[in-house]
Order: structure tokens, then sequence, then C-alpha cells
């Protein structure tokens, strides 16, 4: 075992893999999108326009059988097929996932989505899966307000002056159905998965409760949620 780990997680780390077997090497291109001009009297001038997002890409393999070179522990091996369902599932999905290698010199902590994804069998070992991945940064992004004022007449546009980066995106999966617990009720439960408790109405009318049954609601009732 060593110090080096990565790994994979979806829904804001409620669904994680972490790669057994770490690349030989990752790619992580980084560019520019920077132009060029030609300019009277100056010559060429370079134009900064930011950094490109940037791509992540390795081969390695997902070994049916643990060994001594793994980086995980023979408990933490899952099944190869494990792995790539895994993948293709939270690839489909709409939200961005998190990549987090940890190593000697590079620590990266990033949104991605998965851009490329193949693999095979291993005809040399029976049962291990050889992949190939590639990520691509996400960016949170968000709309920039702006202010119109009129003049005379005339109307002028200005931008809000707010360069911060939006914060990360909220990347949990929004449940479709709530099962309840000891010590529920629909208050708790508008406030635990809605993020309001006052909107418990919404709940209790949508699974077509009465008034009379809120304060006996048995304990593995399945509700629906807006």
């Amino acid at each position: 075992m060593n110090d080096y780990s990565m790994m994979l997680s979806y829904n804001n780390r409620t669904e994680v893999i972490e790669f057994p077997v770490l690349p030989e090497s990752i790619e992580i291109p980084e560019s520019g999108s920077s132009k060029t001009f030609e300019i009277s009297n100056l010559g060429e001038i370079n134009v900064f326009k930011g950094l490109k997002l940037r791509e992540i890409s390795f081969e390695s393999f997902f070994p049916a059988n643990w060994f001594p070179g793994a980086s995980v522990t023979e408990r933490e091996l899952f099944e190869p097929k494990h792995y790539v369902e895994a993948i293709q599932k939270w690839r489909k999905a709409a939200p961005p996932m998190e990549f987090v290698f940890a190593g000697s010199t590079l620590d990266l902590n990033m949104l991605v989505t998965i851009e490329k994804f193949t693999w095979s069998e291993d005809g040399g070992a029976v049962g291990d899966i050889k992949f190939q991945i590639t990520f691509k940064e996400y960016r949170p992004y968000a709309a920039r307000k702006v202010q119109v004022q009129t003049t005379s007449g005339s109307k002028t546009v200005v931008m809000n002056k707010n360069n911060s980066a939006p914060a990360r995106p909220d990347t949990r999966v929004k449940p479709k159905t709530y099962t309840l617990v000891a010590g529920d009720n629909l208050w708790k439960v508008a406030q635990k998965v809605l993020g309001d408790g006052s909107k418990y109405k919404q709940i209790q009318t949508l699974n077509g409760i009465k008034d009379s049954e809120l304060k006996k609601l048995p304990v593995g009732k399945v509700l629906k949620l807006p």
C-alpha cells in the first residue's frame, strides 16, 4: 500500500468509487484561449481570454483479484463490473462528479464530466477489465445581473461588478420519494428533503393525506415528493 489515492464520487459523495489500481501516468494538458492581433505602429499583441477547461486522461484496469500492487485493501476491492456500472450510470446523470487525486507532488479536487470511457476484458488476466477514461473540468457558472439606466431618453446597460466565481453547485440528486422513520412528521420531512418545513402542505396534498392522519403516519410509509 502507498499514500496515493484516486477517487470519483457522485451525488455529493454519497456514491463513491476508489480506483483500485493507479495509472502509471496521468495526462493533464492545460491551454489558454488567447488571441493575437496586429496593431498598426505596435505590431502583434496577445489578448488573454482566460484558461480553457482542463482534461484529465489515463488508463488502468479493474482487477478481478486483489494483489499487492493495488491501491486499496482486499476488503475495499469490488468486482470489476461494479466500477464499470457505476461510471456508466454517473456518466448519464446530469450533475457533475467530483474527481480527487492525492499524490506526493500533485493534489487535485475537481468537478468533472466524463468525456470518454472505453473498457474491455483483459485476455491475459481472466476477469480483469482494462479501461481508458477522460474527464473534462466542470466550471460552475451563473448569469450576471445587469442594471439598465435611462438618461435623457437613452438606455445604458451597467454590468454589476462582481468578479467572484460562483459557488460550487449542489450536486446532490433530489430524491423522488421518502420513507418515514420513527419520529418523523411531515414538517420534519419537508425540512429535511425540501429545505423548508413550511412546505409540508405540498407533501400532504401530493400524497392525499388528511389532516386527521397527520399525527398517526405509519413508519415505513413511502411518500411521493414534489
